[in-house]
């Protein structure tokens, strides 16, 4: 007992009981956890998780869909580089650049081709009269930076037969170096003056060049209107009677009907619309009986079916009205 009549504790008899007694609490308090979720599953968490809320979107349109379905993925990438070359291929068409760019490519193009083997080295020219070597193949298109791999041969033909000197052309590539032209170029036939324009025509009234070189001045000349496509025809006919086309200068078309002959000695003969050629064989035969052409005049007119009207120069109408008036003063003076 301690001094006040109490039972003294022992501090050794206390310790190992309270041991005991919280070793028994714990394996208790592991025993019904493990009890607990063998028969409800695992405990969770008292910390919730933080759910981020979902948005709810509106299902796209038909069409959209459709696309998202049906489209590859790649396709928009492709539709981009598409707009972005097309953008690019615009402004160079807006600029103005539109032929250099093609130059260009077209230029790097026949160097690789070159390089490869396919350089132009022969050119071959067939039927070639008016137009010299360099002509045809400016005309072309072909020059010394062209190859024979990407030569088109018919957009050469279609280039070469829009030249009016040739009526036809045939392009072959012999590879690997040589191209052979065959041309049939159209024939000088005439010249023809229209509102004091002067060109060189062919037989069917196609433009050849203007007038330019002294080469063509033997050709017979035609004017006016429409005269380039009905000369083949007159000139024929003029032609069977030598007597009147030696002596024509030029042949002018009048109203688009009908022909009039201006002669080397400047006489105009005013030919009818029909029956030209009786008009020509009436005029060969009046120059070889009385040799028309020689007399002092400076038209016949012909026009009149019945008869040919002469009209004289003004020296020859002045001697005419002198030999009149002097025969009709001798005549008054005889009846006087």
């Amino acid at each position: 007992m301690d001094g006040a009549g109490r039972l003294a504790r022992s501090g050794r008899s206390l310790g190992p009981q309270a041991d005991l007694k919280a070793a028994a609490i714990g394996a208790l308090i592991l025993l019904r956890e493990r009890l607990f979720v063998r028969r409800v599953g695992p405990v969770k968490s008292l910390v919730k998780p933080i759910v981020k809320p979902v948005i709810e979107r509106e299902p796209p349109p038909r069409i959209v869909a459709w696309i998202e379905r049906h489209v590859p993925r790649r396709a928009g990438l492709a539709a981009t580089v598409m707009l972005l070359l097309g953008s690019l291929w615009l402004g160079i068409v807006k600029g103005g650049h539109a032929e250099e760019f093609n130059a260009a490519l077209s230029d790097a193009r026949n160097a690789l081709a070159n390089s490869a083997g396919f350089r132009i080295t022969s050119v071959v020219i067939n039927g070639r009269r008016q137009l010299t070597q360099d002509e045809v193949l400016g005309i072309g298109g072909v020059n010394g930076r062209s190859s024979l791999l990407f030569l088109d041969a018919a957009a050469v033909r279609d280039r070469l037969k829009a030249n009016p000197w040739i009526a036809d052309a045939t392009v072959l590539k012999l590879y690997p170096g040589q191209l052979q032209i065959d041309l049939v170029e159209r024939t000088a036939f005439a010249l023809w003056q229209e509102d004091g324009r002067l060109a060189v025509i062919a037989e069917d009234g196609a433009v050849l060049e203007p007038y330019v070189s002294r080469r063509f001045l033997t050709l017979p000349l035609v004017v006016g209107k429409g005269a380039e496509t009905h000369a083949r025809d007159f000139l024929a006919l003029l032609a069977r009677y030598p007597q009147v086309h030696d002596v024509t200068k030029a042949a002018i078309y009048v109203g688009e009907r009908r022909w009039n002959l201006r002669l080397k000695d400047g006489l105009d003969i005013r030919l009818p619309e029909h029956d030209v050629g009786n008009a020509l064989a009436e005029l060969s035969r009046l120059d070889k009986e009385e040799k028309l052409f020689s007399r002092d005049i400076v038209a016949v007119d012909m026009r009149l079916p019945d008869r040919l009207v002469v009209q004289l120069s003004d020296d020859a109408a002045k001697a005419r009205d002198k030999l009149y008036d002097d025969k009709k003063t001798k005549k008054k003076a005889g009846d006087a």
